[in-house]
């Protein structure tokens, strides 16, 4: 056999260049700069009892610091020359992560809710609804209004319009129609939120 009937496939060079990974500058550090990471010739000095000590090179407040077993921490660093103090860093992250934990506690998720309705509602399964309504704005949710049309009701959609604008009407006091009624195939929606 020839060199044309040998079906060995011929062994390709593996290229064997490392690449290094893409060097990225200093970890970014999160919270103000303390103790060594500062390196400014002079800073404005804050005491730990709150005593303004004017400019002072940094080394000695270094020393001030650690004489007292606190830290140095950069306050503002964005004056000239920048404002330290001499307080204790963990306690100051503490209070910092306690204050952050306490703004997630207080931020509100704004659901939206959905009440179901028929265009043919009776009175009573319609104050219910409302109900149920009022209570999600008082949450602070908002509402979406769902009408559904089964078979032939398709032919009498200006009862459904009619059933919701009498609920826009009825909840005018305390919520504003977020999106008007509008017909989705087999049903008519509308969304309102809390005033």
């Amino acid at each position: 056999m020839g060199a044309r009937g040998c079906n060995v496939p011929k062994q390709r060079e593996e290229n064997t260049t490392i690449r290094r990974p893409f060097k990225t500058d200093a970890p970014v550090k999160d919270g103000p700069r303390s103790n060594r990471e500062i390196r400014i010739p002079k800073v404005q000095l804050i005491g730990a009892d709150g005593e303004n000590m004017g400019v002072v090179p940094t080394d000695q407040a270094l020393r001030m610091a650690e004489e007292a077993g606190l830290d140095l921490v950069e306050i503002s660093p964005n004056v000239e020359p920048p404002v330290c103090k001499i307080l204790d860093l963990g306690k100051l992250k503490y209070a910092n992560q306690k204050k952050a934990a306490e703004a997630r506690k207080k931020q509100k998720i704004v659901e939206v809710k959905e009440i179901k309705m028929r265009p043919n509602i009776d009175t009573h399964d319609y104050e219910v609804k409302m109900k149920a309504m009022g209570r999600f704005f008082d949450e602070g949710d908002k509402v979406k209004v769902t009408l559904k049309f089964r078979g032939r009701e398709m032919a009498h959609q200006e009862l459904g319009m009619k059933l919701l604008q009498q609920v826009k009407a009825d909840t005018t006091e305390f919520a504003k129609v977020e999106a008007e009624p509008k017909l989705e195939g087999r049903q008519m929606m509308m969304v309102l939120a809390p005033k």
